[in-house]
């Protein structure tokens, strides 16, 4: 037996909601260090960036599915749905942290989406994940037909750059940190782009 093959048998043994369980804990716990002191004395702040940093992760998780298992052969393909939900929902409440707690009114958060690029950015691709989150079901998948989901769930390819871009606008100075994502997910992008084959003009006789 290869080390794929008992890869692959253990991940056959975890049970995919495992994921989901582990996000709402891990995002319960971040809650309450900032409602009790143990993220800093800027726990808003501290909490809006570990959310959307998590967000960014699982995204990157969830675009890993594909090339693990045609290249490495680790079939993770049935986790994909459970990281693909976890990461909508880390972006789901980093907004919340940012709307409610950070800003606090209607007009100041539309405002900042109009006129800070970064977070104009970092909206369009929530707004890219709402669908996908939306469908990611199986009663979805079986109303539209297995190519229209497939084709809708492509939307995580933008939605992953924006987030990138998004993370590199709002850090502060140079960071190496936001730049590493971007690079991983501008590597993982380029690993479904598939080369134009060249035509090759058979001579006329």
């Amino acid at each position: 037996m290869t080390l794929t093959d008992r890869i692959n048998g253990m991940l056959r043994r975890v049970p995919p909601w495992t994921i989901y369980v582990i996000g709402v804990g891990w995002a319960l716990w971040l809650f309450y260090l900032g409602a009790t002191g143990g993220l800093g004395v800027e726990p808003i702040e501290a909490l809006e960036h570990a959310y959307g940093e998590l967000a960014l992760q699982l995204i990157i998780a969830g675009l890993c599915v594909t090339p693990m298992c045609r290249h490495l052969r680790i079939n993770v393909m049935r986790f994909r749905r459970a990281i693909g939900v976890t990461a909508f929902f880390y972006v789901f409440v980093h907004f919340l942290v940012w709307a409610v707690l950070d800003v606090g009114n209607v007009s100041a958060i539309w405002a900042d989406i109009v006129k800070r690029p970064y977070v104009t950015i970092g909206m369009a691709g929530f707004a890219l994940l709402i669908p996908l989150a939306i469908t990611s079901n199986d009663l979805s998948v079986r109303r539209m037909g297995a190519v229209a989901w497939r084709k809708l769930h492509k939307l995580v390819y933008p939605a992953a750059f924006l987030g990138a871009v998004h993370f590199v606008w709002l850090a502060k100075g140079f960071q190496l940190e936001p730049l590493i994502y971007l690079t991983i997910i501008l590597g993982l992008l380029a690993l479904r782009m598939k080369p134009n084959r060249m035509r090759v003009a058979r001579p006329t006789r």
